[in-house]
C-alpha cells in the first residue's frame, strides 16, 4: 500500500495543492450532468450550479469530487469558474461511465485510444468540448482544444472515473478499467468506480490487481445500496475506499440503517477507507435549480447524524483524512 509520506499533491481545476489543504471533501458530486438515463433532469446551469455549490460551502464543506466523465454533460472550464468564484475546491473527473449513460449508440472506444484520452486530461488538460470524442473524431491532439480556467491555465482532471453494471463488466467497461491502470501507472492519480449495488466488488478489484493497480487507488462508489458490514468490511480490508454516497436518495432502507453499517465498519477496523457524498445528479435534487434537499443536505442534514453515530474523530476521518489520502497522486516507477 501507498503511505502518506509518498503523497505529492491533489489536482485541482484550479491547479495542484499539498494534500492537508483539502479540509473537507464530499467524494462524489455532480455540478453539470446529463444522460438519457436521466431525461429531462439535465443539471446545466452555470450562475444555479455555482449558487448551488457555494450554499454547499457554507454548511460546513471545503470542496467536492466532480465525478462527471466524458459524455455525460461535464464542463470543465466552468467547474474552473466556479471554483474561483466561491474559494472552493473542485476535483475533475476524465473517464468512462458503465455503457447504460451513453445510449444506443454507445461510446466504445479501444482501451489504448482511451489511455490516450485519460492520460492527456489529467496531464496536459481537459477536452474543452467532448463532442469529438463522442462522435470517434481522432484529433490531432487527444483532445482537441483543452479547456482553460478564469487565469488561461488549463483545466486538468484530478481522477479517473469509471462505471460498471449490475454484475457485469462489458467489453467496453473493461477496455475503460485497462485504460485507467495505464493511466494511473503513468501518474498515480486514484479511480473511482460506479458500482451497481456493489455488486462485483471483488471481481473489479480482483481485475485492477491483475492490471497492476494497488486496491487503495481505487474507491467503489454506491456501496450504501447494499448496506452489508462485512462485506464492506472486507472490501475495505483488500484497502479499497468505500463510497458511501446516498445521503437523501436511499428507498430501499432507511438512512438510520446505512449508518449503523458504517459504524460497524469502522468497528471492524475499517475507518481509515470510508468517503461519504451525495451525489446528487438531478436538477430537481439541487436546492438552486428549484429543487429538493440539495447539496447542503449532506453537511447540515446528514454528518450531525454521522456524529452522534460514530463521533467527531471518526468522522473527520472520513471527511478531510480518507480524501486528502485517496486523492492524493503517488510517485510511481
Amino acid at each position: 500500500m501507498t503511505s502518506a509520506s509518498d503523497a505529492v499533491f491533489v489536482r485541482t481545476v484550479r491547479g495542484d495543492i499539498a494534500p492537508a489543504a483539502l479540509g473537507r471533501i464530499d467524494y462524489h458530486e455532480h455540478l453539470f450532468h446529463a444522460s438519457p438515463l436521466l431525461a429531462g433532469d439535465d443539471v446545466d446551469d452555470e450562475e444555479s450550479s455555482r449558487t448551488e455549490f457555494a450554499a454547499f460551502l457554507a454548511a460546513g464543506f471545503a470542496g467536492i469530487i466532480d465525478a462527471t466523465p466524458i459524455g455525460l454533460g461535464r464542463r470543465p472550464a466552468a467547474l474552473a469558474r466556479i471554483a474561483a468564484a466561491t474559494g472552493g475546491t473542485v476535483i475533475a473527473a476524465t473517464g468512462r461511465h458503465r455503457d447504460a449513460h451513453y445510449g444506443p449508440s454507445g461510446w466504445a472506444p479501444g482501451a489504448d485510444r482511451l489511455a490516450a484520452v485519460f492520460l492527456a486530461e489529467l496531464t496536459d488538460g481537459m477536452a474543452d468540448s467532448d463532442t469529438a470524442l463522442l462522435a470517434g473524431t481522432e484529433p490531432v491532439e487527444p483532445v482537441g482544444s483543452v479547456a482553460t480556467g478564469p487565469d488561461g491555465a488549463p483545466v486538468r482532471a484530478g481522477i479517473v472515473k469509471l462505471g460498471i453494471d449490475y454484475w457485469s463488466i462489458s467489453a467496453a467497461e473493461r477496455a475503460a478499467i485497462e485504460a485507467a491502470a495505464t493511466a494511473h501507472a503513468a501518474t498515480g492519480a486514484p479511480i473511482m468506480v460506479h458500482t451497481e449495488y456493489c455488486t462485483a466488488a471483488h471481481e473489479l478489484l480482483d481485475l485492477f490487481d491483475g492490471l497492476g493497480v494497488a486496491a487503495d487507488r481505487v474507491a467503489l462508489a454506491h456501496v450504501d445500496r447494499n448496506p452489508d458490514p462485512g462485506l464492506h468490511a472486507e472490501i475495505a480490508a483488500r484497502g479499497a475506499y468505500l463510497g458511501y454516497d446516498g445521503a437523501a436518495r436511499l428507498r430501499d432502507v432507511p438512512e438510520s440503517t446505512v449508518l449503523a453499517c458504517l459504524a460497524e465498519v469502522i468497528s471492524r477496523g475499517g475507518g481509515l477507507r470510508v468517503l461519504l457524498g451525495g451525489d446528487v445528479a438531478r436538477r430537481s435534487r439541487l436546492a438552486a435549480y428549484g429543487g429538493m434537499p440539495g447539496l447542503a443536505y449532506l453537511p447540515a442534514q446528514f454528518v450531525p447524524r454521522l456524529v452522534d453515530a460514530v463521533g467527531s474523530d471518526a468522522t473527520d476521518t472520513v471527511l478531510r483524512r480518507n480524501p486528502a489520502r485517496y486523492l492524493a497522486w503517488y510517485r510511481t516507477g
